[in-house]
C-alpha cells in the first residue's frame, strides 16, 4: 500500500489539492482517506460522497493533531490495509507549525497558499523542511514576480524539494504529482518512523490548567529568562 501525508496552514488548499488526487487515481488506486483536526472536520463526509471512497477521521483532543497523528497512524494503516486499500491519504489540520507529520516511508506534500506571503514558508520550519512536494495553491491570485518570490524562499528553506504550482479548484499542472504517487513504493509498516522530532510540548496547560505562571503547573515548562534546556521539565 501507498502512504501520502498531507500538510500545510488552514485554508491554504489542502483539500482541493486531495479532491484532484483521488479523482485522478482512484479508478486505479482503492484509495484510503484519514482526516486528523481538533475540533470539527467535514472533509471525510465530503469524499465519501463524491468520490465512493473509504474515509474516516479523528479528532485530536487533548493531543496537538500532529502528535495524535503519531498515536493513530498504525491502526490506520492496519484499517486502510484491511479494507484492501492501495492508497492511504493522511490529511494533518496543519496546526502546529512547529513539528511536521512526514514518515520515512511514503510522500509528504505541504500545501501552499501563494497569497499566504513571502515569509510563510520560514515560519514553517519542519512542515516545509521535511516535505518530499510542495504544492503553491492558488498561483492565479498573484503576479509572476510574487509567484517566483515565493517559489525561491521554499527553495531557502529546501533547496531539494518537488515543487509544483496549481489552482487546485481546476488541477492545473498535477500531473506530475499523480506521477510520483503511482510510482512511490510501498511502505513497510512495521518499519514507520517520523522524519524528524516532535517539538517538547506536553504541559498542564495542554490538559486543562488555567493557572498563570510556570510555577503552578509541570512538565515542559519555561521561565522567562532562562533557556528551555536549563528547566526542560519540572514534575516527576
Amino acid at each position: 500500500m501507498k502512504l501520502i501525508i498531507i500538510a500545510g496552514p488552514p485554508s491554504a488548499g489542502k483539500t482541493a489539492v486531495i479532491k484532484q488526487i483521488v479523482a485522478n487515481v482512484k479508478d486505479e488506486l482503492r484509495t484510503a482517506f484519514l482526516k486528523i483536526d481538533v475540533v470539527k472536520a467535514y472533509e471525510d463526509i465530503e469524499l465519501e460522497h463524491e468520490f465512493g471512497i473509504l474515509t474516516k477521521k479523528v479528532y485530536s483532543g487533548d493531543l496537538c493533531p500532529d502528535h495524535a497523528g503519531v498515536m493513530v497512524l498504525g491502526d490506520v494503516v492496519d484499517w486502510a490495509e484491511e479494507n484492501r486499500s492501495d492508497l492511504l491519504i493522511v490529511e494533518s489540520a496543519g496546526l502546529c507549525l512547529r513539528c511536521s507529520p512526514y514518515l520515512n516511508q511514503g510522500l509528504g506534500i505541504i500545501v501552499l497558499s501563494s497569497i499566504s506571503g513571502i515569509h510563510a514558508p520560514e515560519k514553517m520550519g519542519a512542515m516545509v523542511s521535511l516535505a518530499d512536494v510542495a504544492v503553491v495553491t492558488k498561483i492565479d491570485l498573484v503576479s509572476q514576480a510574487e509567484r517566483e518570490v515565493l517559489i525561491q524562499k521554499i527553495k531557502e528553506v529546501h533547496p531539494g524539494i518537488i515543487l509544483l504550482e496549481t489552482n487546485a479548484l481546476q488541477g492545473t499542472s498535477l500531473q506530475r504529482l499523480y506521477r510520483l504517487i503511482r510510482e512511490s513504493p510501498d511502505i513497510d509498516k512495521d518499519h514507520l518512523i517520523l522524519k524528524g522530532s516532535p517539538p517538547l510540548g506536553t504541559c498542564t496547560i495542554c490538559v486543562g490548567k488555567k493557572e498563570i505562571g510556570w510555577k503552578h503547573h509541570f512538565g515542559v515548562v519555561k521561565k522567562l529568562d532562562c533557556q528551555m534546556a536549563e528547566y526542560l521539565y519540572r514534575g516527576e
